[in-house]
């Protein structure tokens, strides 16, 4: 955004560089920063006129549809606003020129769940009117339904990036599987697979297979008497948290 500039290294958009060009580059994207900071002197009506006056963009039709869509209201003071309205203040300020590119820090931080599902929903929308959204979230289920391509990092490093496809399509499936008798559960957990987990208690036993071997654990059950049968979904925070718990790098995507 050209806030502040690049110790080494450099960035770019639109082929410019950010720190040179900050002032046209800003007419071009929507921002919305992670720690809203609004003036209270204002009303949101106009803090919204002041963004189109140093913007030097007016789109009042697409502003009123963002309005609308979110709910709000801006006629009253920033002051008297709850974190809530604050953001989505600020979610209508990133939009309101109808920009091509966006940048967003954890965008739907202080939104209830309806308007986090609303806001998700629109960025879909827009992504389909071809834009380009960065998207920086700790909600995986918001990334997860967002995101095109994902990006994990660790220590100020990206450790893993991949397309969101990928993760659903490569990585290991895991199963949960119930028995009718123990006779039939010890008979299988006999077999050479990996089993992530066993309760002899419960004739319940969970299995992690790759994708490729599916076709031989269900050939395997073959004359099993079985009364339950469940993947168990392999989501974003589980592929996430085997960076954090134990720092390694998953196999299946890399």
């Amino acid at each position: 955004m050209g806030f502040s500039k690049p110790q080494k290294g450099s960035t770019s958009i639109l082929d410019k560089n950010s720190w040179e060009n900050s002032s046209e580059l800003q007419n071009n994207v929507g921002y919305l920063p992670g720690e809203v900071t609004l003036p209270s002197g204002l009303s949101g009506t106009a803090f919204l006129h002041m963004m189109e006056r140093m913007r030097g963009r007016v789109e009042n039709d697409y502003l009123n549809m963002l309005l609308d869509r979110f709910e709000l209201d801006p006629n009253i003071s920033i002051k008297q606003m709850s974190l809530g309205v604050k953001r989505k203040l600020a979610v209508v300020t990133a939009f309101m020129h109808d920009p091509d590119i966006l940048i967003l820090d954890e965008p739907t931080s202080g939104l209830d769940p309806v308007m986090q599902k609303t806001f998700i929903d629109f960025v879909k929308e827009e992504k389909k009117r071809g834009k380009t959204i960065f998207l920086s979230s700790h909600i995986f289920h918001e990334v997860d339904a967002s995101c095109d391509r994902i990006a994990i990092i660790r220590d100020g490093k990206i450790v893993s990036e991949f397309k969101s496809d990928d993760l659903k399509q490569k990585h290991d499936r895991i199963y949960r599987i119930t028995f009718t008798s123990l006779d039939e559960y010890k008979a299988f957990t006999s077999k050479d697979f990996i089993f992530t987990s066993k309760n002899e208690q419960k004739l319940r036993a969970r299995i992690q297979i790759p994708a490729n071997r599916v076709n031989e654990l269900l050939s395997s059950l073959d004359g099993f008497q079985i009364s339950d049968f469940v993947e168990i979904p392999f989501t974003l925070e589980d592929y996430f948290m085997g960076f954090y718990d134990t720092g390694h790098h998953f196999e299946g995507v890399k």
